[in-house]
Protein backbone atom coordinates (compact mmCIF):
# COMPACT_ATOMS: atom_id res chain seq x y z
CA UNK A 1 0.00 0.00 0.00
CA UNK A 2 1.52 3.44 -0.60
CA UNK A 3 0.66 6.91 1.62
CA UNK A 4 2.20 10.08 0.13
CA UNK A 5 3.45 12.06 3.50
CA UNK A 6 1.78 15.43 2.30
CA UNK A 7 1.19 17.24 5.67
CA UNK A 8 3.96 15.12 7.34
CA UNK A 9 6.54 18.63 7.15
CA UNK A 10 8.77 17.59 10.11
CA UNK A 11 7.03 14.88 11.62
CA UNK A 12 8.73 11.45 12.43
CA UNK A 13 7.65 8.72 10.26
CA UNK A 14 6.30 6.58 12.91
CA UNK A 15 4.35 8.95 14.36
CA UNK A 16 2.85 10.16 10.57
CA UNK A 17 2.05 6.35 9.93
CA UNK A 18 0.49 6.15 13.41
CA UNK A 19 -1.94 8.82 12.08
CA UNK A 20 -2.81 6.88 8.90
CA UNK A 21 -3.02 3.60 10.81
CA UNK A 22 -5.14 3.59 13.46
CA UNK A 23 -5.63 0.05 13.71
CA UNK A 24 -2.35 -0.38 14.57
CA UNK A 25 -0.29 0.58 17.90
CA UNK A 26 3.13 2.84 17.46
CA UNK A 27 4.92 -0.29 19.04
CA UNK A 28 3.53 -2.10 16.11
CA UNK A 29 4.36 0.69 13.82
CA UNK A 30 8.26 0.98 14.61
CA UNK A 31 8.35 -2.93 14.35
CA UNK A 32 7.47 -2.72 10.44
CA UNK A 33 10.04 -0.24 10.32
CA UNK A 34 12.35 -2.15 11.74
CA UNK A 35 11.57 -5.44 9.93
CA UNK A 36 11.48 -3.53 6.54
CA UNK A 37 7.93 -3.79 5.87
CA UNK A 38 8.22 -0.06 4.76
CA UNK A 39 9.76 2.07 2.47
CA UNK A 40 10.44 5.49 1.90
CA UNK A 41 11.01 6.96 -1.66
CA UNK A 42 11.65 2.62 -2.35
CA UNK A 43 14.24 2.16 0.26
CA UNK A 44 14.30 0.87 3.81
CA UNK A 45 14.23 3.86 6.34
CA UNK A 46 14.58 4.57 10.55
CA UNK A 47 11.66 4.91 12.96
CA UNK A 48 12.79 8.23 13.74
CA UNK A 49 12.78 9.67 10.32
CA UNK A 50 12.10 13.06 10.20
CA UNK A 51 9.54 13.66 6.67
CA UNK A 52 9.77 16.52 4.60
CA UNK A 53 6.52 15.87 3.22
CA UNK A 54 7.31 14.92 -0.30
CA UNK A 55 7.76 11.48 0.31
CA UNK A 56 6.46 8.24 -1.08
CA UNK A 57 5.60 5.73 1.49
CA UNK A 58 5.26 2.20 0.82
CA UNK A 59 3.89 -0.10 3.54
CA UNK A 60 3.32 -4.07 3.95
CA UNK A 61 1.06 -5.14 6.74
CA UNK A 62 2.42 -7.72 9.11
CA UNK A 63 0.19 -10.52 9.79
CA UNK A 64 -1.35 -9.88 13.19
CA UNK A 65 -0.75 -11.60 16.25
CA UNK A 66 -3.77 -13.57 17.44
CA UNK A 67 -6.09 -12.09 20.17
CA UNK A 68 -4.78 -13.97 23.09
CA UNK A 69 -5.02 -12.32 26.56
CA UNK A 70 -3.05 -15.02 28.23
CA UNK A 71 -1.49 -18.46 27.57
CA UNK A 72 -3.03 -21.79 28.09
CA UNK A 73 -1.30 -24.07 29.84
CA UNK A 74 -1.29 -27.61 27.89
CA UNK A 75 0.30 -30.86 29.25
CA UNK A 76 2.68 -31.37 25.69
CA UNK A 77 5.74 -33.42 26.22
CA UNK A 78 8.61 -31.76 26.56
CA UNK A 79 12.46 -33.35 25.60
CA UNK A 80 14.48 -31.32 28.50
CA UNK A 81 18.03 -31.55 27.58
CA UNK A 82 19.61 -29.71 30.62
CA UNK A 83 17.67 -27.68 33.63
CA UNK A 84 18.85 -26.01 36.54
CA UNK A 85 17.25 -23.22 38.74
CA UNK A 86 17.56 -20.06 36.47
CA UNK A 87 17.20 -21.78 32.62
CA UNK A 88 16.27 -24.70 30.11
CA UNK A 89 17.09 -26.60 26.83
CA UNK A 90 14.90 -27.93 25.02
CA UNK A 91 15.13 -30.61 22.15
CA UNK A 92 12.44 -29.24 20.04
CA UNK A 93 10.96 -31.65 17.84
CA UNK A 94 10.29 -30.62 13.92
CA UNK A 95 6.52 -29.06 13.33
CA UNK A 96 6.34 -27.56 16.62
CA UNK A 97 5.70 -23.51 16.62
CA UNK A 98 7.36 -21.96 19.30
CA UNK A 99 4.80 -18.99 20.18
CA UNK A 100 1.39 -18.21 19.13
CA UNK A 101 0.98 -16.51 16.02
CA UNK A 102 -1.43 -16.02 13.28
CA UNK A 103 -3.17 -19.12 12.99
CA UNK A 104 -2.02 -20.54 16.05
CA UNK A 105 -3.27 -19.94 19.71
CA UNK A 106 -2.47 -23.56 21.02
CA UNK A 107 0.38 -26.25 21.06
CA UNK A 108 3.24 -24.17 20.70
CA UNK A 109 6.26 -24.84 22.88
CA UNK A 110 4.80 -21.71 25.10
CA UNK A 111 1.75 -23.11 25.95
CA UNK A 112 3.49 -26.79 27.58
CA UNK A 113 6.11 -24.92 28.93
CA UNK A 114 3.81 -22.68 30.59
CA UNK A 115 2.11 -26.00 32.02
CA UNK A 116 5.78 -27.50 33.24
CA UNK A 117 7.21 -24.52 34.82
CA UNK A 118 5.63 -22.22 37.24
CA UNK A 119 8.38 -19.42 36.78
CA UNK A 120 9.36 -18.21 33.71
CA UNK A 121 10.48 -14.45 32.36
CA UNK A 122 8.40 -12.16 31.29
CA UNK A 123 11.13 -9.86 29.24
CA UNK A 124 8.99 -10.68 25.96
CA UNK A 125 5.86 -10.24 27.37
CA UNK A 126 2.80 -12.44 28.31
CA UNK A 127 2.74 -14.56 25.58
CA UNK A 128 6.31 -15.50 25.26
CA UNK A 129 7.07 -16.62 28.87
CA UNK A 130 10.86 -17.50 29.02
CA UNK A 131 11.23 -17.53 25.08
CA UNK A 132 15.22 -16.21 24.20
CA UNK A 133 15.26 -17.13 20.93
CA UNK A 134 13.87 -19.00 18.02
CA UNK A 135 13.98 -21.40 15.76
CA UNK A 136 11.66 -21.84 12.32
CA UNK A 137 8.61 -24.34 12.47
CA UNK A 138 10.20 -26.91 11.14
CA UNK A 139 13.46 -26.95 12.15
CA UNK A 140 14.03 -29.26 14.97
CA UNK A 141 17.03 -28.81 17.91
CA UNK A 142 18.18 -27.21 21.04
CA UNK A 143 16.22 -23.95 22.03
CA UNK A 144 17.39 -22.00 25.34
CA UNK A 145 14.14 -21.25 27.79
CA UNK A 146 14.64 -18.68 30.62
CA UNK A 147 13.37 -18.58 34.09
CA UNK A 148 13.78 -15.43 35.32
CA UNK A 149 14.46 -11.93 33.79
CA UNK A 150 18.28 -11.66 35.17
CA UNK A 151 19.12 -15.14 33.14
CA UNK A 152 17.17 -13.73 29.80
CA UNK A 153 18.74 -10.46 29.93
CA UNK A 154 22.22 -12.31 30.29
CA UNK A 155 21.55 -14.70 27.48
CA UNK A 156 19.99 -11.89 25.32
CA UNK A 157 23.00 -10.10 25.68
CA UNK A 158 25.29 -12.84 24.57
CA UNK A 159 23.04 -13.58 21.56
CA UNK A 160 23.39 -9.81 20.83
CA UNK A 161 27.20 -9.37 21.16
CA UNK A 162 27.57 -12.85 19.07
CA UNK A 163 29.60 -14.86 21.91
CA UNK A 164 26.91 -18.02 21.95
CA UNK A 165 27.88 -20.64 19.71
CA UNK A 166 25.46 -21.91 17.37
CA UNK A 167 25.82 -25.27 15.16
CA UNK A 168 23.12 -26.49 12.70
CA UNK A 169 23.35 -30.10 10.69
CA UNK A 170 21.69 -29.69 7.31
CA UNK A 171 20.97 -32.11 4.26
CA UNK A 172 21.77 -29.91 1.54
CA UNK A 173 21.13 -30.41 -2.19
CA UNK A 174 24.66 -30.90 -4.83
CA UNK A 175 28.28 -31.09 -4.62
CA UNK A 176 30.43 -28.55 -2.50
CA UNK A 177 33.08 -27.04 -4.23
CA UNK A 178 34.88 -25.88 -0.98
CA UNK A 179 35.34 -27.89 2.18
CA UNK A 180 34.39 -24.99 4.02
CA UNK A 181 34.26 -21.36 3.92
CA UNK A 182 32.12 -18.35 4.63
CA UNK A 183 28.71 -17.00 3.26
CA UNK A 184 28.09 -13.39 3.71
CA UNK A 185 25.41 -11.95 2.53
CA UNK A 186 23.03 -9.38 4.32
CA UNK A 187 19.23 -10.60 4.29
CA UNK A 188 16.00 -8.71 4.02
CA UNK A 189 12.13 -9.44 3.17
CA UNK A 190 11.37 -9.83 -0.22
CA UNK A 191 8.49 -7.10 -1.29
CA UNK A 192 6.72 -9.71 -3.43
CA UNK A 193 6.31 -12.24 0.19
CA UNK A 194 6.83 -10.51 3.57
CA UNK A 195 6.96 -14.22 5.12
CA UNK A 196 10.29 -14.97 2.43
CA UNK A 197 13.41 -13.45 2.61
CA UNK A 198 16.10 -12.63 -0.05
CA UNK A 199 20.08 -11.70 -0.61
CA UNK A 200 19.97 -7.67 -0.72
CA UNK A 201 22.62 -5.74 0.31
CA UNK A 202 20.03 -2.70 1.78
CA UNK A 203 19.16 -5.81 3.86
CA UNK A 204 20.76 -6.46 7.46
CA UNK A 205 23.94 -8.04 7.78
CA UNK A 206 24.34 -12.23 8.13
CA UNK A 207 27.22 -14.52 8.16
CA UNK A 208 27.36 -17.80 8.26
CA UNK A 209 30.23 -20.15 8.38
CA UNK A 210 30.06 -24.02 7.02
CA UNK A 211 31.53 -27.20 6.79
CA UNK A 212 31.23 -30.07 4.21
CA UNK A 213 30.65 -33.40 6.81
CA UNK A 214 29.68 -35.49 4.05
CA UNK A 215 30.21 -34.78 -0.08
CA UNK A 216 27.95 -35.91 -2.25
CA UNK A 217 26.91 -35.63 -6.14
CA UNK A 218 23.37 -35.52 -4.62
CA UNK A 219 23.06 -34.62 -1.52
CA UNK A 220 25.56 -33.43 1.05
CA UNK A 221 25.82 -33.30 4.98
CA UNK A 222 27.14 -29.75 6.69
CA UNK A 223 27.39 -28.21 9.90
CA UNK A 224 26.43 -24.57 9.40
CA UNK A 225 27.50 -22.42 12.21
CA UNK A 226 25.47 -18.67 11.67
CA UNK A 227 27.27 -15.63 13.47
CA UNK A 228 23.91 -13.91 13.37
CA UNK A 229 20.43 -14.63 14.02
CA UNK A 230 19.17 -13.90 11.09
CA UNK A 231 15.29 -15.15 10.48
CA UNK A 232 15.61 -18.21 7.83
CA UNK A 233 19.38 -17.00 7.32
CA UNK A 234 21.17 -20.79 7.14
CA UNK A 235 18.12 -21.88 4.48
CA UNK A 236 18.31 -18.59 2.64
CA UNK A 237 22.22 -18.28 2.47
CA UNK A 238 22.75 -22.39 1.54
CA UNK A 239 20.44 -21.58 -1.54
CA UNK A 240 21.78 -18.41 -2.72
CA UNK A 241 24.59 -20.40 -3.42
CA UNK A 242 22.62 -23.30 -4.86
CA UNK A 243 22.80 -25.76 -2.26
CA UNK A 244 18.99 -25.57 -0.76
CA UNK A 245 18.43 -27.19 2.38
CA UNK A 246 16.66 -30.75 1.51
CA UNK A 247 13.03 -30.16 1.51
CA UNK A 248 12.93 -26.24 1.71
CA UNK A 249 10.16 -25.80 -0.10
CA UNK A 250 10.25 -22.18 0.48
CA UNK A 251 13.79 -22.10 -0.95
CA UNK A 252 13.93 -24.12 -3.83
CA UNK A 253 15.07 -27.66 -2.21
CA UNK A 254 11.59 -29.30 -2.50
CA UNK A 255 10.23 -32.07 -5.03
CA UNK A 256 11.16 -30.19 -8.36
CA UNK A 257 15.22 -30.92 -7.69
CA UNK A 258 14.53 -34.33 -7.62
CA UNK A 259 14.26 -34.32 -11.03
CA UNK A 260 17.06 -35.39 -13.81
CA UNK A 261 18.52 -38.14 -12.05
CA UNK A 262 18.26 -41.86 -12.81
CA UNK A 263 14.99 -43.30 -12.02
CA UNK A 264 15.64 -45.16 -9.00
CA UNK A 265 17.73 -42.21 -7.58
CA UNK A 266 14.65 -40.25 -8.41
CA UNK A 267 12.26 -42.67 -6.34
CA UNK A 268 14.35 -42.39 -3.47
CA UNK A 269 14.46 -38.89 -3.15
CA UNK A 270 10.95 -38.56 -3.51
CA UNK A 271 9.96 -40.96 -0.70
CA UNK A 272 12.52 -39.78 1.73
CA UNK A 273 11.33 -36.13 0.85
CA UNK A 274 7.87 -38.07 1.68
CA UNK A 275 9.22 -39.05 4.94
CA UNK A 276 10.90 -36.10 6.11
CA UNK A 277 8.12 -33.62 5.49
CA UNK A 278 10.08 -30.30 6.57
CA UNK A 279 13.18 -29.26 6.21
CA UNK A 280 16.77 -31.38 6.83
CA UNK A 281 17.93 -28.71 9.29
CA UNK A 282 18.68 -29.42 12.96
CA UNK A 283 20.05 -27.23 15.46
CA UNK A 284 22.34 -29.48 16.91
CA UNK A 285 24.60 -27.69 19.80
CA UNK A 286 24.80 -24.44 21.35
CA UNK A 287 27.46 -23.22 23.20
CA UNK A 288 27.80 -20.08 26.00
CA UNK A 289 28.41 -18.70 29.18
CA UNK A 290 26.40 -20.06 32.00
CA UNK A 291 24.63 -16.51 33.86
CA UNK A 292 25.06 -17.17 36.82
CA UNK A 293 28.48 -19.48 37.20
CA UNK A 294 29.71 -17.98 34.59
CA UNK A 295 30.74 -21.46 33.03
CA UNK A 296 30.67 -22.71 29.65
CA UNK A 297 27.96 -24.52 29.07
CA UNK A 298 27.76 -27.07 26.18
CA UNK A 299 24.29 -28.69 24.81
CA UNK A 300 23.59 -31.29 22.45
CA UNK A 301 20.28 -31.95 21.07
CA UNK A 302 20.86 -35.51 18.81
CA UNK A 303 20.10 -35.85 15.80
CA UNK A 304 16.23 -36.70 15.16
CA UNK A 305 14.99 -40.38 13.71
CA UNK A 306 14.44 -38.87 10.54
CA UNK A 307 17.20 -36.86 9.47
CA UNK A 308 19.24 -40.04 10.56
CA UNK A 309 17.30 -41.81 7.56
CA UNK A 310 18.43 -39.80 5.24
CA UNK A 311 22.01 -39.91 6.63
CA UNK A 312 21.81 -43.95 6.38
CA UNK A 313 20.83 -43.34 2.30
CA UNK A 314 23.42 -40.86 1.08
CA UNK A 315 25.98 -43.38 0.44
CA UNK A 316 23.48 -45.05 -1.47
CA UNK A 317 21.51 -41.60 -2.77
CA UNK A 318 25.01 -40.74 -4.04
CA UNK A 319 26.05 -43.70 -5.80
Amino acid sequence: MILLAKGGENIRLDKFLSSHLSDLSRTQIQKMVKEGLVLVNGEPSKVGLKLDGSETIEYTLPKMEPEVNRIEPEKLPLDILFEDEILIAINKPAGLIVHPGVGQKTGTLVNGLAYHFNQLSDVNGSLRPGIVHRLDQDTSGVILVAKNNQAHGNLAAQFEHRTIQKEYMGITWGYWKEPEGIIDGSLKRKRTDPTTYEINKTGRNALTRFRVDIQGQVLSQITFSPKTGRTHQIRVHSASINHPIFGDDKYGGGLNKTKGFIPEITKLLKQLLKGIGRHALHARRISFQHPSTKKEIEIVAPIPEDLGKIIEDLSLING
